[in-house]
């Protein structure tokens, strides 16, 4: 029972403890594997603006499957990431666009225009 109005406060503590467990899963990594993926992480929590924690964290479990799976098989970062590391992030953004707050108000744009023009035939 106090769990819920905690997580009401803090947040999922599942998720929390998801995350910590994810980053313990990065700190594993070969020196030159977590520093690219501590960049990634950086870069797509500040581009991506994903506000629903389950995304993010499935975002960040698949790119740390990813990278421990290129360090096991030896794939140099820039096999990984390509050339361009800001493409390959936005690319790799796109498949947990779901949880982007912009989203939202992308929707609300739209249903403002749609309202807009509705408002506009009425006037005539």
């Amino acid at each position: 029972m106090a769990t819920g109005w905690i997580e009401k406060i803090t947040g999922s503590l599942e998720q929390k403890k998801q995350y910590r467990e994810h980053k313990a899963r990065t700190k594993r990594l070969p020196a030159n594997y977590r520093t690219a993926i501590d960049a990634l992480e950086r870069y797509l929590m500040y581009f991506g603006s994903i506000t629903q924690g389950n995304v993010l964290l499935s975002m960040l479990d698949d790119l740390g499957d990813l990278f421990e799976q290129s360090a096991a098989n030896g794939t140099p970062i820039r096999e990984i990431v390509g050339n361009d590391p800001v493409e390959f992030a936005e690319t790799f953004l796109q498949n947990y666009s779901e949880g982007q707050w912009i989203n939202k108000e992308r929707e609300r744009l739209i249903k403002d225009i749609a309202r807009a023009e509705a408002e506009e035939v009425s006037d005539r």
